[in-house]
């Protein structure tokens, strides 16, 4: 874990609105994840920095415990060519918490790291969090993903 600051950045992608209650963020996006990867959503997002994917998590209702929307796609220069049934989004820059999550992402490691941060006391904004999958990450057996939490 550590603290850095991020600058302001732009994504483009796909989205679904979904809540942790009862399980239902787990079938989400995983959805979202089997679309923007049958679909190939990578290749038709315009203006990519690369093709590092970000999943954002934003427009929360209250906190991780209500509802909030996923976004799945990538960091772009401009988020003005917006194709249809995608949506862009800015985050805003700010102070955040990183985290990086370790080893076989197919067994889940993102997600056991998700369930450690709900547990600790961090003074979370609530605005924008996100993954980053580099696009480095050749062997899902033995992967590292940053995760940034971004706090007050």
């Amino acid at each position: 874990m550590s603290i850095q600051q991020i600058k302001k950045f732009s994504v483009i992608g796909i989205s679904v609105r979904t809540t942790n209650e009862n399980g239902q963020a787990g079938n989400d996006i995983t959805a979202l994840w089997n679309k923007f990867m049958s679909e190939d959503i990578l290749e038709k997002i315009p203006n990519k920095i690369d093709n590092s994917i970000y999943c954002v998590y934003t427009d929360y209702e209250k906190d991780h415990t209500k509802p909030y929307t996923v976004i799945l796609g990538c960091k772009v220069i401009n988020p003005d060519n917006i194709p249809v049934g995608m949506v862009g989004k800015s985050i805003e820059g700010g102070k955040y918490e990183k985290y990086v999550a370790k080893g076989n992402i197919l067994q889940g490691i993102v997600f056991d790291a998700w369930n450690k941060i709900w547990g600790l006391d961090i003074p979370r904004t609530y605005i924008a969090d996100f993954e980053v999958y580099s696009e480095t990450i050749k062997n899902l057996e033995d992967a590292e993903v940053d995760i940034f939490i971004d706090i007050k």
